[in-house]
């Protein structure tokens, strides 16, 4: 377990250093000089964003015209979850000014909230609050826009207009795809003007290590799947735009009979992910909860600036648990709201987890 890195060499340093080449400011430091040299100056950016893909993971046989590409790494933010770390690349900013900063999040006054479908555990709706108005203002896409430059996000067409959208895009355009291809025209389309950052999301390769693991046939046939969309994207790739790519997250797996299930105790709530709890309540209740288990729980008073450093969110002592349970390698956590015995996991700060690639892809000579 480490701390990542915030100073240069982090994934927030990577959407600050785009959005100053953009508009000559951000709100975050920019990549380390050794790490901004490997990305070439444009008046476009595509950014690929392939969830699920740790750098630790490009040494698979089917991940090739991935692993071809990667020029370095950086540090994704704490905990290494999807919302969590979009929210980071939405805002420029780290989850300790964000205020994003759990999966599962404790949200006064509704209690745990997941945070991609927006509804609190328990409860059979979605909340009052509108996700849209919940991260800080500006965020990327507003500061782009004042500028005269735009955000154009292309995904899924299922995705669009999801509660996880609303949080991340205030300001950007959003375009759907029915399929690789479509994004991948979509994305050579919208980076042909200048000034643009164009944001292309591949949810393939977590969906295949959640579901099957990095072993399995499911997983390959993913890498395969992104690393023909990325190959048609360097050759696509309009003049004047730079083709970077990048994920959220890596993946652990984790074995059937190592999936721990969490009891309750009173004046307790449970959020976070199955790889590191999130525990809100009294400091020795919460201890003699998690004895036993296969963790090391730490209390919030030694967590240092694990979410990043400040100035912190107006809100983030609320959100904030009295104290984390990190699950062992090759351990998992079952509790209310986050259940399901999968195959693959992340959340947790292991560098399988944490490093992320930083790719490049450039245009073919002919």
């Amino acid at each position: 377990m480490r701390v990542p890195r915030y100073d240069g060499c982090g994934l927030v340093n990577l959407a600050g250093e785009i959005e100053h080449r953009l508009i000559g400011s951000s709100p975050s430091p920019r990549l380390d000089p050794a790490i901004r040299g490997v990305i070439p100056p444009a008046d476009s950016y595509i950014l690929v964003l392939i969830d699920g893909l740790g750098a630790g993971q490009l040494g698979h046989p089917a991940a090739r015209p991935l692993a071809a590409a990667q020029l370095a790494t950086v540090d994704a933010p704490f905990p290494t979850q999807t919302s969590v770390v979009t929210s980071t690349l939405a805002t420029g900013l780290p989850p300790s000014r964000h205020g994003l900063i759990a999966y599962q999040l404790m949200l006064p006054p509704h209690g745990i909230v997941n945070t991609l479908y927006w509804f609190a555990v328990g409860a059979a709706e979605m909340l009052d609050d509108d996700p849209a108005a919940f991260l800080p203002s500006p965020n990327t896409a507003e500061r782009l826009a004042a500028a005269g430059r735009r955000v154009i996000v292309v995904e899924p067409s299922a995705l669009v207009g999801s509660p996880i959208d609303r949080v991340l895009y205030r300001g950007a355009s959003m375009r759907g795809a029915a399929g690789e291809e479509e994004a991948v025209a979509a994305a050579i389309e919208e980076a042909a003007t200048p000034g643009r950052l164009v944001v292309v999301y591949f949810p393939h390769v977590d969906a295949a290590a959640h579901l099957a693991g990095q072993g399995s046939d499911v997983y390959a046939a993913a890498l395969e799947t992104v690393g023909r969309a990325w190959t048609a994207l360097a050759e696509g790739l309009p003049p004047g735009a730079a083709l970077i790519g990048t994920a959220d997250h890596g993946h652990v797996d984790v074995l059937p009979h190592h999936h721990i299930p969490v009891g309750s105790a009173p004046g307790v709530s449970i959020g976070g992910d199955s790889r590191v709890l999130h525990l809100h309540g009294p400091l020795g209740t919460i201890e003699r909860l998690t004895d036993g288990l296969p963790g090391t729980l730490l209390p919030r008073s030694e967590a240092g600036l694990l979410w990043g450093p400040g100035p912190f969110h107006p809100e983030f002592e609320r959100r904030a648990p009295n104290a984390l349970l990190f699950a062992d390698d090759g351990f998992a956590f079952l509790f209310e709201g986050d259940d399901q015995t999968m195959a693959g996991h992340h959340g947790g700060l292991t560098a399988a987890e944490v490093e992320v690639p930083v790719l490049v892809g450039t245009r073919p000579l002919t």
